[in-house]
């Protein structure tokens, strides 16, 4: 059985985000065109139909941050589920997710862990997918940002292309500009030391052959290297314990603010220090993630949390201050912790 045609298929101006940056023109179209034949994918780059800031561009093209990419109308075909051809079609669910705000031109939804932000590199569809599934009467609705797909927390998008616009102008603001406030929970193997409150180094990233980001530190003068700050303060410790239903390291909750929006800046500044975030996959301790994840703990996902988001509302100009409360499992560890050991606050 072959793939069935399905979609309403419309031009697409794409501004190039910190996720993308740096991403060859057709690995992006790949990842934007879900379910497209990649020799299409090519014949729509050679044609001219694709343009980066309105001019033809190559296959190897390399996207800069805050480019807009032009995408032609394309249909998609989505395969069967089963591999015996009798199946039903992947469609995409419709979903509905928990919403912070929402007005004419703004949406601010509270993302799940285990959700990606949107389909593309093995993943079928993610939550802007699956809120145009269930918002189908809705004329326009993008992300203005990323989180990673086990980062839960605040993700804006925009209703409105003037919104995405104004809004992703904020993001890209730099460190002592008024751009976007956010901050993030994470929760980190050891403890963090007070007094380093400041972590300013140059992140470069890198794509491997399947296009996976992968993020190192290099040296402030590294020519593709790119200055990034966080904050950090010590919300709590805990002590070692061996409490016998669950026993555990130390650890720190950390509260950090972003002056800056590279690419999994987070995880590494972090990690960098020698205090990976709790699950991190990526650049974590693989064996304590695992011993968290199948011990008596029972924490699988990475702890990380966009727990506060403030911006200037792109119609109004008024600042909006949005906070995503921890997510349960979240705080059924924290909870856990506390009643196993001391806990210490700042």
């Amino acid at each position: 059985m072959t793939g069935s045609i399905i979609g309403q298929p419309a031009v697409q101006q794409v501004v190039v985000d910190e996720a993308a940056e740096g991403q060859r023109l057709d690995n992006f179209l790949i990842r934007q065109l879900k379910g497209v034949p990649k020799g299409h994918v090519y014949r729509i780059i050679r044609s001219g139909e694709v343009r980066v800031n309105k001019a033809r561009a190559q296959a190897e093209t390399r996207l800069a941050l805050g480019d807009t990419v032009r995408i032609p109308p394309v249909r998609t075909a989505q395969q069967p589920l089963s591999g015996d051809g009798e199946g039903e079609l992947a469609a995409v669910p419709a979903r509905e997710f928990p919403i912070l705000f929402e007005d004419e031109a703004v949406l601010a939804i509270a993302k799940p862990a285990g959700v990606a932000v949107h389909g593309g590199s093995g993943v079928a569809h993610g939550v802007i997918e699956q809120l145009r599934q269930a918002r189908a009467g809705a004329r326009f609705l993008e992300l203005v940002h990323r989180l990673d797909k086990e980062t839960s927390g605040i993700l804006l998008l925009a209703k409105k292309r003037s919104a995405l616009v104004h809004l992703q102008d904020q993001f890209r603001r730099t460190a002592g500009q008024q751009g976007v406030h956010k901050v993030y929970s994470a929760l980190v193997w050891g403890s963090w030391p007070a007094r380093l409150k400041v972590v300013d180094l140059a992140l470069h990233k890198t794509l491997d052959a399947a296009g996976e980001r992968h993020v190192r530190v290099v040296d402030a003068d590294h020519p593709d290297g790119r200055r990034s700050i966080s904050l950090v303060r010590v919300v709590q410790a805990w002590g070692p314990s061996a409490a016998e239903h669950a026993p555990h390291e130390a650890v720190s909750l950390l509260d950090v603010t972003l002056k800056t929006g590279r690419t999994h800046q987070i995880r590494v500044h972090l990690a960098h220090h020698g205090h990976a975030i709790v699950g991190d996959a990526k650049y974590g301790d693989f064996a304590r993630n695992r011993q968290w994840a199948r011990g008596p703990l029972r924490f699988p996902r990475m702890f990380l949390h966009a727990r506060e988001m403030a911006f200037d509302h792109p119609v109004t100009g008024e600042r909006v201050t949005l906070q995503a409360p921890l997510p349960p499992e979240c705080a059924t560890l924290l909870t856990c912790l506390d009643s196993d050991t001391g806990a210490s606050t700042s």
